[in-house]
């Protein structure tokens, strides 16, 4: 629900940027992608990895690499849809950012979110 949510939110201010704006497909993806963190960083915190307890600035930071890792790999296939393939801009974001879910998503709950303040043995 949170990944569909930063998604959509994604895929609307890109989409906006483009048909509003005027803006270049890769260049709206970055912007996009910044207003998308904050839905996907928050709806993680506070409700996919919530009973993990892990919150904060070094959640924050670790979930910032995770996504901006996810965010490089995203602008490369998007680069390559739309130049090497000549996809329309919406279908291939779209393209995109369903690939990567599943990947930023196991990143996320294997270390991002992973609480280390446990017990140790």
């Amino acid at each position: 629900l949170v990944g569909g949510a930063a998604a959509a939110t994604h895929l609307a201010v890109a989409v906006s940027l483009v048909a509003l704006a005027g803006m270049e497909p890769l260049a709206a993806n970055v912007f996009a992608f910044l207003v998308a963190f904050s839905v996907s960083y928050n709806g993680h915190a506070l409700l996919t990895f919530a009973s993990a307890r892990a919150k904060g600035p070094t959640v924050m930071a670790r979930y910032f690499a995770v996504a901006s890792l996810s965010f490089a790999a995203n602008e490369l296939l998007y680069f390559v849809a739309l130049h090497a393939l000549d996809w329309h801009y919406a279908w291939s974001l779209v393209g995109v950012l369903v690939v990567l879910a599943t990947g930023t998503f196991l990143l996320s709950k294997s270390w991002a979110f992973k609480n280390s303040s446990g017990p140790r043995t």
